[in-house]
């Protein structure tokens, strides 16, 4: 029977430590503010939801192009806890939307709460403590946002330079581990 460590250590090797992932998300989010600034609400969330759908299989694109697996090793449960806040964030997509339909400045304040209460599990799946740190701060971000009244646009950039800072964060710490 492997360590709960093994198991991480295999999860931290196949995906970089989540890092790619968690920068391919923040461009979406870079993505879906550009869109509120330019064509509105609406089109920044349809950007979000079409730009998430994609997250996960252009990450798997960039991390073997990196030389890396993309995939857990057979048998590793910590690969199932990850398709299980799949289905959490599926959950908070369709919350979120609600949201949206009755006040469509609760979108993508929703989000952040629902992104960052998903990478709580993250931590451990990969072994990070940085992902309850970076959890944190985005669903207080999210409440910021909310309670603050601030505009949309203003809380998509903020996903996107919160995500952006925590995985050159993920990214740095990978780099020190593997020399």
């Amino acid at each position: 029977m492997r360590s709960l460590h093994d198991l991480q250590q295999e999860m931290r090797s196949a995906f970089l430590d989540g890092a790619p992932g968690m920068l391919v998300s923040a461009l979406v989010w870079l993505v879906a503010g550009i869109a509120v600034t330019r064509s509105g609400v609406s089109a920044a969330v349809w950007t979000l939801f079409i730009g998430g759908a994609l997250i996960h299989p252009v990450t798997t694109v960039a991390l073997k192009a990196l030389g890396k697996s993309a995939r857990a090793g057979k048998g590793n449960p910590l690969a199932h806890l990850g398709m299980a806040t799949t289905a959490w964030l599926i959950v908070g997509c369709v919350l979120s939307y609600g949201l949206y339909t009755a006040d469509p400045t609760w979108f993508f304040p929703a989000m952040l709460l629902v992104i960052g209460s998903r990478y709580l599990a993250f931590q451990t799946i990969f072994g990070h403590r940085t992902y309850w740190i970076c959890g944190a701060v985005l669903m207080a971000t999210g409440y910021a946002c909310a309670s603050l009244g601030l505009s949309p646009a203003t809380a998509a950039f903020a996903g996107s330079g919160i995500e952006a800072a925590f995985a050159a964060i993920l990214l740095s710490r990978n780099r020190r581990t593997a020399v």
